[in-house]
C-alpha cells in the first residue's frame, strides 16, 4: 500500500468512527424520547372489572415499555363522554379507547358482533374466531374503514339476563317494558315489544330507581352488585342471550398505530393479550360469591328464563340478523364468517368442555 492509499484508508476510518461517535447518541436519544399516549373509556374509573381493567392495561404498557410509553388514561366524562370515545380516537384527538365495540353499532352494525351477538360466542370461542378463525382480518377491514384498529383487551364471560321488577313468566311480559340493554341483543328485545335503551354504566341505577326502567342488564353478579341494582329490582334473571362472552377491546387511532415501531406495537399487542386473560380470570373468581351474597343478603330471588322465553329470543335473533345481512356487504361477510365459527367451533366445544363440566357437576352435585 502506498502512502497515498494509506492516507486516504486513515481518512476513511477517521470518518467511519466519527460518523459513529455521532449516530450513536443521537439512536440512544430517539429511542428513550417518552411517548404520551392519551386512552379514554366508556367506564367510570375505578369500576371494579371492566374500568380497572382498562386502568390496568394502560398501567401495563408504560410498565412494559420501561416508562417509554406513558398512558395517560382518562374514565368516562375526564375527558370526553363516555360514548364520544370512538369519535375522539378516530379523529387522531386520542390514541386509543377502551370500549365495548357494540357500543358503535349505529355507526355499522357490524360491531356489535366484536363485543357479542345474541346465542353468540363464548369466551373461548371468541378468542378462537378472533385469532384463528379470519374475526380479526374482518374486524380490521372494519375498523380500517373508520381509521381505527382494534385489538381484544378483556372479556366478562357469560352474562346475567337482566334485573327485572317483576317475574318474566311469557315472551309477553316484553311488552312495553323498557330496559336498559345495548348491542343487537337490544334489538332481539325490541322484535319482542320492549323499548330498549343504551345508556352508559354510570347512569343505570338512577334511571332504575327512578323508575324511568323497568329492567336493566349490566353484566354479572360481581359488578351488578356493586352497583346496587338490587335495592330497585329483585328478579335477577339468567342465562343472558344477548351477551354470553362479552368482550372488552382496545380501539386505536389506525394512522397512529401505523406509524409505531414492530416492536412498540407488540408491546401493546402483548398488554392487550394479557389484559384479555386477566380480565376474564378476575370475573370467573369474584362472580360466584357474589351471587351467595346476592341471594343470602340482600333477598334477590334467582329465575332462569324458561325453554319458551329462550325460544322467542332465538326467533327474534333470526329476524335481527336478517336485517343486519341487509346492511351491507360487509355486515353480511361478517355474519357467515360468525355462523361458521359458531358451528365448527361450539360442535368441539358440545363434547369436550360442556360435556366435561355436565359430568363433573353431576358427579360432584354441583
Amino acid at each position: 500500500m502506498d502512502r497515498r492509499d494509506l492516507l486516504k484508508s486513515a481518512v476513511a476510518g477517521a470518518t467511519t468512527v466519527a460518523a459513529a461517535t455521532v449516530a450513536a447518541p443521537a439512536i440512544a436519544a430517539k429511542k428513550d424520547k417518552k411517548m404520551k399516549i392519551n386512552m379514554v373509556s366508556t367506564w367510570p374509573r375505578d369500576f371494579p372489572g371492566l374500568g380497572t381493567g382498562a386502568q390496568r392495561f394502560a398501567k401495563r404498557v408504560t410498565e412494559m415499555s420501561g416508562g417509554r410509553m406513558e398512558v395517560k388514561y382518562y374514565a368516562a366524562g375526564e375527558r370526553v363522554k363516555a360514548f364520544d370515545s370512538f369519535d375522539e380516537v378516530a379523529s387522531g384527538n386520542s390514541q386509543m379507547y377502551h370500549s365495548a365495540e357494540y357500543y358503535w353499532k349505529g355507526k355499522h352494525p357490524g360491531y356489535a358482533y366484536f363485543t357479542s351477538v345474541p346465542f353468540g360466542l363464548t369466551y373461548t370461542e371468541m378468542n378462537a374466531w378472533i385469532r384463528f378463525g379470519g374475526g380479526q382480518e374482518l374486524w380490521d377491514k372494519l375498523a380500517g374503514s373508520y381509521g381505527l384498529k382494534g385489538l381484544m383487551c378483556g372479556n366478562t364471560g357469560v352474562q346475567m339476563g337482566g334485573w327485572f321488577r317483576k317475574e318474566i313468566n311469557s315472551a309477553d311480559d316484553f311488552k312495553g317494558l323498557k330496559m336498559r340493554i345495548p348491542g343487537l341483543g337490544g334489538d332481539v328485545l325490541s322484535k319482542l315489544g320492549a323499548s330498549p335503551v343504551t345508556l352508559p354504566g354510570g347512569q343505570i341505577y338512577e334511571n332504575l330507581v327512578s323508575g324511568s326502567l323497568d329492567a336493566t342488564e349490566w353484566v354479572g353478579p360481581w359488578n351488578d352488585k356493586i352497583m346496587k341494582f338490587y335495592e330497585a329490582a329483585k328478579y335477577y334473571y339468567y342465562p343472558g342471550m344477548h351477551e354470553p362472552g362479552a368482550m372488552l377491546a382496545l380501539g386505536i387511532n389506525k394512522k397512529w398505530w401505523d406509524g409505531l415501531s414492530p416492536a412498540d406495537q407488540a408491546i401493546i399487542e402483548a398488554a392487550a393479550s394479557m389484559e384479555n386473560d386477566v380480565m376474564m380470570a378476575e370475573y370467573n373468581a369474584k362472580n360466584g360469591a357474589s351471587l351467595k351474597s346476592l341471594l343470602k343478603e340482600h333477598g334477590v330471588k334467582l329465575r332462569a328464563f324458561s325453554d319458551d322465553i329462550y325460544d322467542s329470543f332465538g326467533e327474534a335473533a333470526e329476524k335481527v340478523f336478517a336485517d343486519v345481512k341487509k346492511h351491507s356487504p360487509l355486515a353480511k361477510e361478517i355474519h357467515e364468517s360468525f355462523v361458521a365459527a359458531r358451528a365448527d367451533i361450539g360442535s368441539w366445544a358440545k363434547i369436550s368442555d360442556q360435556a366435561y363440566v355436565q359430568q363433573r357437576n353431576r358427579v360432584l352435585g354441583l
